[in-house]
């Protein structure tokens, strides 16, 4: 029987806006009677790229969200990796089962928690206009950011790779002719935990420009290790970290109508994986079992990740006339990755039952992903402008597992396997202003893509099935919206998309063969506003949106053994809303909010998987003794997202002295595609808080801050093939930060 949501049908009904706005209105009745007593300043406009050229953000038919300045600042401040993003912004989740790697993101409850080396996801991550595809190339530490810019629904027109859920675009900051500048910021926390970030611009001549960043982090390992459940015999301690990443660009404009820039950057981390906890959960609940004390664990498995990374790329932009032609390369290289953890959580003596010994290591030892692609628009003041270009994709990655007993660490088995995947693209975008208020757009992507996937050693595993398979497809996506510029400070759009993911391939097993899923579409209609308020002082957006899912590719894993395992639903569904929320409230006060509404059912009454070893199973289960998911919401799919930041600062001595505090709220969220008591994540809210004086002219900084500072512990990722094994969030921390800019 499908599940549905009264809460989600007044949400999406027509009364939706009516209700956020309403919600809204004791926030802005605050701005306008203080900005009427008190002159605030207006804000910045706020630019993105969204749609491949830079354009005020209320002028983008899309819901998107950008971080910039302090509020994506702040959330760094201690080192944090790419997963602190997650719930910043409406409809984003990002989560990991690897720690610092192999992050995997979610919009809109739409994602996929496939934990495969070769795994492909629906939300596209941009670099510098480069797609990262594969998943450890997504974990690219945030730092000398321009801008985040997180675009809601499918972006398969304009965008190269995956893209049906959205797309998460980074911006680098560029070289700059004309001017040496830069920063350095520095920070010490809990732990040990220590961050050294900065970057520095310097003219070489009139004519280029190099800009040099670098970033440096460290945590002490601090969770003790012990060997005996009596926790008597301390092995060492777990879960520190180093990292750096360096990037070097070089810009080159000679004149007007040319430039280049290129872009050469690595990436270095050694360190723990991520520490799975034996019997973390208590039996039929999702709360920490008795006695649980995340400064301590039990393990007697071996426990290390080691990553390296490099690649470059090249923007080329020439001005012809009436056109603007851009050429951009991108080569990303993985030379080692290698997570190795004790996947049971504990030892033969506990903590708990846990019924079997597992240790295992993924990684990949070569990965090399080359794209290019061309494209040419128009320059023309008239209301018609357009866009077209080709795109080329190419990735040769070879990786797999190992497994070891946790008495000598030796290996009982080995998998490795390769992929190569090519996909090349055309595709056009036009926009034309059919009247001073009226604007239209259309896009349309035709897009080929093959892979070729094969088992290269298979050491004491007896492969089921045949050892190489090949996948391919093509596909049409397109996308058409209109604005109305209800008047100067108003825009209503409405938009409907589709989008596309090629077919998925995941590698065998001792007891599963190599699967592959079949390609998945999406239909997806947006309707939405955004608002300039107060003369400006204020803006804010609001969208409903509803997309339906073809074929989605879900995975299997685990169950009741260590598989991980491709499918395809008949259907999936998702509606809900989004809002966010900006204002200068006063010329010492700002704030932000925002939330997201976010409604997924799988539908498919075909679909079961197996039942977990020891988990509480809430959904039905069949003849066959299988869990039926039919209806189940979408893996950490949030219902809701609530996000909030304020800024209060006045003047002090010769500067300014700063209160800046941000919050972040998520629901429950399933861990699994079936439903169980233990394997329900509980709701989770994280606050940061920093309190710092600016000094000398803006030149200097210094910052006491806080992260998680309620320190809200939860467990948000299970293995459920074995033992009631689970990983938490990260702990509270305080540190002192210091910066400077010249």
């Amino acid at each position: 029987m499908i599940k549905m949501s009264k809460m989600h049908q007044r949400v999406i009904s027509a009364h939706g806006a009516a209700l956020a706005f309403t919600a809204l209105m004791p926030i802005a009745q605050a701005v306008a009677q203080t900005t009427t007593a008190q002159a605030a300043p207006e804000l910045q406009s706020v630019t993105v790229t969204a749609q491949r050229r830079t354009e005020n953000i209320r002028d983008v038919p899309v819901s998107v969200t950008a971080l910039k300045g302090d509020r994506l600042d702040v959330l760094v401040s201690g080192g944090e990796d790419i997963r602190v993003l997650a719930s910043k912004v409406p409809s984003l989740n990002i989560e990991s089962s690897n720690g610092r790697t192999f992050p995997r993101f979610y919009i809109r409850g739409y994602g996929n928690t496939d934990f495969n080396t070769f795994a492909s996801q629906p939300v596209s991550l941009v670099y510098d206009d480069v797609v990262q595809e594969n998943p450890i190339l997504k974990g690219f530490p945030i730092f000398d950011l321009a801008s985040v810019e997180v675009l809601r629904g499918p972006q398969g027109t304009l965008f190269g790779r995956n893209t049906p859920a959205g797309v998460v675009k980074f911006e680098s900051e560029k070289p700059k002719l004309g001017k040496v500048e830069g920063y350095w910021n520095a920070s010490l926390a809990t732990h040990t935990t220590a961050n050294a970030e900065g970057a520095v611009n310097v003219p070489l001549s009139d004519k280029w420009a190099m800009r040099v960043s670098a970033v440096g982090q460290h945590r002490d390992d601090y969770v003790r290790n012990y060997a005996d459940t009596g926790m008597t015999q301390e092995r060492g301690k777990l879960d520190g970290y180093n990292e750096h990443a360096e990037r070097v660009q070089f810009l080159y404009r000679p004149d007007e109508n040319f430039n280049a820039l290129l872009n050469l950057h690595q990436r270095q981390t050694t360190g723990s994986a991520r520490l799975f906890r034996a019997n973390l959960i208590k039996k039929g609940s999702n709360t920490f079992a008795a006695g649980t004390d995340l400064d301590r664990i039990v393990t007697n498995g071996q426990n290390d990740q080691s990553l390296k990374t490099n690649g470059a790329n090249l923007r080329l932009q020439w001005d012809i006339g009436a056109f603007r032609l851009f050429s951009i390369t991108g080569f990303e290289h993985i030379s080692n990755y290698s997570s190795r953890g004790d996947i049971d959580g504990g030892t033969p003596a506990g903590p708990g039952f846990i019924p079997f010994q597992v240790e295992t290591n993924g990684y990949i030892s070569d990965l090399d992903q080359y794209t290019q692609e061309f494209r040419l628009e128009s320059k023309n003041e008239g209301p018609f402008n357009w866009q077209t270009g080709v795109y080329y994709f190419d990735e040769d990655v070879t990786g797999g597992s190992d497994n070891f007993e946790s008495v000598n660490y030796s290996r009982t088995s080995r998998l490795v396997s390769s992929q190569q995947n090519k996909a090349w693209a055309v595709f056009g975008s036009a926009t034309y202003n059919l009247t001073p208020d009226w604007t239209i757009r259309g896009g349309v992507r035709y897009t080929k893509d093959e892979k070729e996937f094969q088992t290269l050693v298979a050491d004491n595993v007896v492969q089921i099935g045949p050892r190489s398979v090949e996948a391919d497809s093509s596909k049409t996506s397109w996308d058409v919206s209109a604005t109305y510029k209800l008047n100067n400070n108003v825009n209503l759009y409405g938009r409907a998309a589709t989008g596309f993911r090629a077919p998925s391939i995941a590698a065998a097993s001792a007891s599963v063969p190599i699967t592959v899923a079949d390609a998945e579409t999406i239909k997806s209609v947006e309707l939405g506003v955004k608002a300039d308020l107060f003369e400006r002082r204020a803006r804010t957006s609001f969208s409903i949106y509803d997309y339906t899912i073809e074929d989605q590719q879900l995975t299997v894993v685990g169950g009741n053994s260590n598989v991980n395992r491709l499918i395809n639903a008949d259907k999936t569904k998702g509606k809900g809303a989004e809002f966010d929320f900006e204002a200068a409230v006063s010329t010492a006060l700002r704030v932000s909010a925002g939330a997201s509404y976010n409604y997924t059912q799988i539908r498919d009454g075909s679909l079961s998987v197996n039942t977990c070893a020891q988990c509480t199973i809430t959904d039905p289960i069949n003849a066959a003794g299988r869990v039926e998911i039919n209806g189940n919401m979408l893996p950490q799919a949030p219902r809701w997202t609530f996000n909030a930041t304020a800024r209060y600062g006045v003047p002090f001595a010769d500067g300014e002295l700063y209160v800046f505090t941000d919050w972040s709220y998520r629901s429950k969220v399933n861990f699994f595609l079936y439903e169980a008591a233990e394997f329900t994540g509980a709701p989770l809210t994280e606050g940061g808080l920093r309190v710092g004086y600016i000094f000398a002219d803006g030149k200097y900084e210094v910052a006491a801050f806080g992260r998680n500072i309620l320190d809200q512990r939860r467990i948000t990722g299970a293995i459920d093939f074995n033992n009631l094994t689970g990983f938490t969030n990260e702990p509270r921390q305080w540190g002192l930060q210091v910066k400077g800019n010249f």
